[in-house]
């Protein structure tokens, strides 16, 4: 077994840097993955990259397989696509996603990988980890046959949410985002596009994904009476503030909140989240779901790439970090 491996580790806000890793031998139920592919989900990692976990959410916010502590260092991520190399005799040879760091090699529980199915490109399938986030969005979002749908926003959750929504029968559904620009993406999914200013109001649902005052502010005018706001982005330490005044009480508006850490069990009973991301691999059949990943780099660039994506000189949804055949 190749016993060494490198890892990305944010030392400080701002700073990146490769590491050398020593691997321990798999044990039994463990498994030693080689990474082809990972992602960076460019809304919630530049945001740790930048220091901005507040110190509430530094608990809520762990990955399962983070080292070290935010603000830093530590080593993060979460979208890695790789090849099982020594474990149990099904899964070695097979393509799996792990929720793990950016790392050339990893051991983990046999539990914590999912295979990818034979359908499903590993390259797209660092997707999984958002398309988790859109399947748990729209479980709680509860959307219905008919619906007139907002999503605001087109980022990676964004368009990933308004990707499997092109999918509902009936929907009239726009992609309302206030760089022209993301109209190519929502053309490539089959969406509809809007600029804020332009936007059909009306609706029965909006799906918020921009992170910003104005976006939130911006869903509650598209609601139609007794109309709901899911509120899926992230504000890590900043405040904002949202007109409760007004018309809001006389037209019943609700802003819901949904968060991927956990399955609603009033949204739906039963299902857990082996189930949840099973499903989003199976949906990542969707060639479609190319149109997200908008960059790629080397692992051994990464260093000077998240700076970049980080201060957004390189505009992207998701940007796929390639691996070589070297530990």
């Amino acid at each position: 077994m190749n016993r060494s491996a490198r890892a990305f580790w944010l030392r400080s806000p701002g700073h990146g840097e490769l590491r050398d890793v020593d691997l321990a031998e798999p044990g039994d139920g463990e498994v030693l993955v080689r990474a082809l592919y990972s992602g960076v989900s460019r809304g919630t990692e530049t945001l740790v990259f930048r220091g901005g976990v507040p110190e509430s959410q530094h608990a809520v916010m762990r990955a399962p397989f983070q080292e070290g502590d935010f603000p830093g260092p530590v080593k993060y991520g979460y979208l890695s696509v790789g090849v099982v190399e020594a474990g149990p005799a099904e899964l070695t040879g097979r393509t799996v996603f792990c929720l793990y760091p950016h790392q050339t090699r990893y051991v983990v529980p046999a539990s914590a990988v999912t295979v990818v199915p034979e359908r499903v490109p590993p390259a797209r399938a660092v997707l999984a980890g958002t398309v988790e986030t859109a399947v748990n969005a729209l479980w709680d979002a509860t959307p219905l046959i008919g619906d007139r749908i907002a999503v605001i926003g087109g980022g990676m959750v964004g368009c990933s949410v308004a990707a499997l929504l092109a999918r509902f029968p009936g929907v009239r559904l726009q992609l309302v985002d206030a760089d022209p620009a993301r109209a190519r993406t929502a053309e490539a999914l089959g969406v509809d596009f809007a600029t804020p200013e332009d936007a059909l109001d009306g609706c029965d649902l909006v799906v918020h994904a921009s992170a910003t005052e104005q976006g939130l502010t911006r869903a509650l005018e598209l609601l139609a009476p007794e109309g709901t706001v899911v509120e899926l982005s992230w504000y890590g330490d900043r405040r904002i503030a949202l007109p409760l005044g007004e018309a809001f009480h006389s037209r019943r508006l609700t802003v819901r909140s949904t968060q991927v850490g956990t399955v609603s069990p009033a949204a739906r009973p039963g299902r857990g989240y082996a189930e949840r991301l099973t499903l989003a691999l199976d949906l990542l059949a969707d060639p479609a779901l190319d149109a997200l990943v908008t960059g790629e780099s080397a692992f051994e660039e990464l260093p000077q790439v998240l700076p970049r994506l980080a201060s957004g000189e390189i505009p992207a949804l998701c940007h796929r970090v390639r691996y070589g055949d070297t530990g």
